[in-house]
């Protein structure tokens, strides 16, 4: 741990001082050091800190200070303030950003997706959940999600099924993994993107921990999408987030008799973009990101083709094209593009879509 690390962990530690409150010192003091070698009558009169709490800091021999350590040592974890170059952008612009992080693993520079929804997820919900993180991780999109039971691990799997990056945001201490259940899990998420938690480490996981790491959730992503939620699910909460940030957010709909699709479908009414499959997504957020596995397959694909059908096939992508406009865009007439088309289908280098759309076809 650096020493700037060392300084912000103490002033973290102190008790009662909340994130408002250290932006408030920062502000008055301008650096660490200097809010910590301030008098406690300075951070009384300059940045209106409670007499109670200037009276709590901590020295730097403190046996608080000492066990956080003990604790965080050993997990590597970096921490990460908010004047940190390495703090995530998307979250620093946020109303309430987090004034300290505690990082396990790397904090990955792409574009992110939080997907979070109900614990007691239906088998055919955690499903497609998986699948969708999957497709949407095979774009190079980081999902995020909160490592709980339910369409969160579901998530979190998806996208370390194909190789691809995710992020868990916890709601206790980053020495701490709940569930424990998915100890094996975070430990795999640390090797593929990061473990973050704004709270102090020992900090156990209580319920009213949650709502604020819910923020962070959909702070660090340019769209939240929801699989099954409750009326009164938490979920929600990060959908409210989303929607106070300027995020997108997306729902897949449920059964209308079952309880968890009451939430859902009930965003879905009030706005939310409908969901089935991860191209409802990346023609939204990413409507010109291509797959980095479909890129080569791509290539390989269309060395093997002959001229004409190399020709249909470079004006095909993920958003639908009729028919007459590839003819008039190929030189080709209608009829032989016809033909190209139904053999570029049955190589799977081409899909149609309602209306005579063609699409490019799935290569991974």
């Amino acid at each position: 741990m650096t020493r700037t690390e060392l300084a912000w962990l103490r002033l973290h530690l102190t008790p009662g001082l909340g994130r408002v409150g250290i932006r408030r010192l920062y502000s008055a003091f301008g650096t660490i050091d200097d809010v910590l070698a301030a008098s406690n009558r300075a951070w009384r009169e300059k940045a209106s800190i409670r007499e109670k709490v200037t009276a709590a800091r901590l020295a730097p021999d403190d046996r608080r200070l000492t066990e956080a350590r003990r604790r965080l040592d050993p997990l590597s974890v970096r921490l990460l303030a908010f004047d940190d170059d390495d703090y995530p952008p998307p979250l620093a612009a946020i109303p309430d950003p987090p004034a300290l992080l505690y990082l396990r693993g790397t904090l990955p520079c792409q574009d992110s997706l939080a997907i979070v929804g109900a614990r007691h997820a239906s088998d055919p919900g955690l499903r497609l959940t998986r699948e969708l993180a999957s497709d949407l991780a095979r774009h190079d999109i980081e999902i995020v999600s909160g490592l709980a039971r339910g369409v969160d691990t579901a998530a979190h799997l998806g996208a370390l099924d194909v190789e691809g990056q995710t992020i868990a945001v916890l709601g206790c201490g980053i020495d701490r993994i709940y569930p424990q259940e998915n100890a094996a899990l975070a430990k795999r998420v640390c090797e593929s993107g990061a473990i973050i938690s704004e709270y102090p480490p020992g900090t156990a996981p209580l319920a009213g921990h949650f709502p604020a790491r819910n923020r962070i959730i959909s702070g660090l992503c340019r769209g939240v999408l929801i699989v099954e939620a409750a009326q009164e699910s938490g979920s929600l909460i990060t959908a409210d987030f989303a929607l106070e940030q300027g995020r997108e957010v997306f729902a897949v709909p449920g059964a209308i008799y079952s309880p968890t699709s009451q939430g859902v479908n009930r965003l879905l009414k009030e706005g939310a973009s409908l969901v089935t499959e991860a191209s409802d997504i990346l023609s939204q957020l990413w409507p010109a990101m291509p797959s980095r596995h479909s890129v080569c397959a791509c290539q390989n694909f269309a060395a093997n083709l002959d001229e004409d059908d190399a020709k249909v096939f470079v004006l095909l992508s993920e958003t639908p094209c009729h028919i007459d406009t590839i003819a008039r865009k190929s030189g080709l007439t209608p009829m032989d593009v016809s033909a190209i088309l139904l053999h570029l289908e049955l190589q799977g280098g081409a899909e149609q879509r309602p209306g005579m759309h063609y699409v490019r076809g799935r290569f991974a």
